[in-house]
């Protein structure tokens, strides 16, 4: 059973080639919640950060809750994330010797309602592979229509 995704990063597919995904909670405030509840984010151009033994969510974006008083939360704010020690600093390590990015995929809720954040270890992807990874769907999908008798 496929969870309910509140938000994704669709573009990371396309920019980064993945090497392998983590789940981590993420501390959020009330009106964060109930705007992502109402799908007002956006992980574009977001990313995760090692600082201090502790991982950051940075620069990911959750609307103001339209029904937020005073109260309300900041837009861009940095979000903890939560994950074992151990993990954190195999994550660490692989992004300081390898070049490594730790990239966000999607915020979704759990079975239980908490809601998680799907991280990446991935690497980048240079213009040319970006345009042979295109060229391939494309190939793909022509011989799809061919076999069903299309065109």
């Amino acid at each position: 059973m496929s969870l309910p995704e509140l938000v994704s990063n669709r573009k990371a597919g396309h920019d980064y080639e993945i090497l392998e995904t983590f789940e981590a909670g993420i501390i959020l405030l009330g009106t964060e919640i109930k705007s992502l509840r109402n799908h007002g984010g956006s992980l574009q151009d977001s990313y995760v950060d090692v600082r201090k033994g502790d991982l950051w969510l940075l620069q990911a974006s959750i609307a103001p809750y339209g029904f937020g008083n005073i109260h309300n939360h900041e837009e861009r704010r940095p979000r903890k994330l939560l994950m074992h020690k151990r993990e954190i600093e195999k994550l660490r390590k692989a992004t300081s010797e390898k070049g490594l990015a730790l990239i966000p995929l999607s915020i979704y809720l759990n079975k239980r309602g908490i809601a998680k954040v799907k991280i990446a270890l991935a690497k980048g992807k240079k213009a040319h592979d970006k345009r042979s990874a295109i060229k391939e769907r494309e190939n793909k999908r022509a011989i799809q229509r061919a076999s069903r008798g299309e065109e």
